[in-house]
């Protein structure tokens, strides 16, 4: 199975290093337009929200990630489970766009939670 990871937190970085089977294929990137064009026969793209915002707090970026994934033509028919911001963390306000999303992860996120959605498919 192949499995993409967008992240900047080396917890979740961690996490998914110990967390998929050895025969797995999981690709990291800190840069979601460089995980995009990776997602060719991806089962699953893993995105910590937080990763995706060029300004701390403000959507606006998480809005761009998403418009990207949606026209893109390979990342387009991905999987996308989100990783939210951690609890406490402030966000100016939340999109969302119908069947964008196919899993939720909750913080924090152990190599338990991702060896469980890498059963999701």
């Amino acid at each position: 199975m192949k499995f993409v990871l967008i992240t900047k937190d080396p917890e979740l970085d961690d996490a998914a290093r110990e967390g998929f089977h050895p025969s797995d294929e999981v690709l990291k990137f800190s840069d979601w337009a460089d995980a995009l064009d990776a997602c060719a026969d991806t089962d699953l793209l893993f995105v910590d929200l937080v990763a995706t915002l060029d300004e701390p707090n403000k959507i606006a970026g998480y809005e761009r990630f998403a418009e990207a994934k949606m026209n893109h033509p390979v990342a387009a028919g991905t999987k996308l489970v989100l990783i939210p911001p951690p609890d406490g963390y402030d966000l100016d306000f939340m999109a969302g766009w119908p069947d964008f999303v196919y899993g939720h992860l909750r913080r924090p996120v152990t190599y338990k939670i991702f060896r469980r959605a890498s059963t999701w498919v």
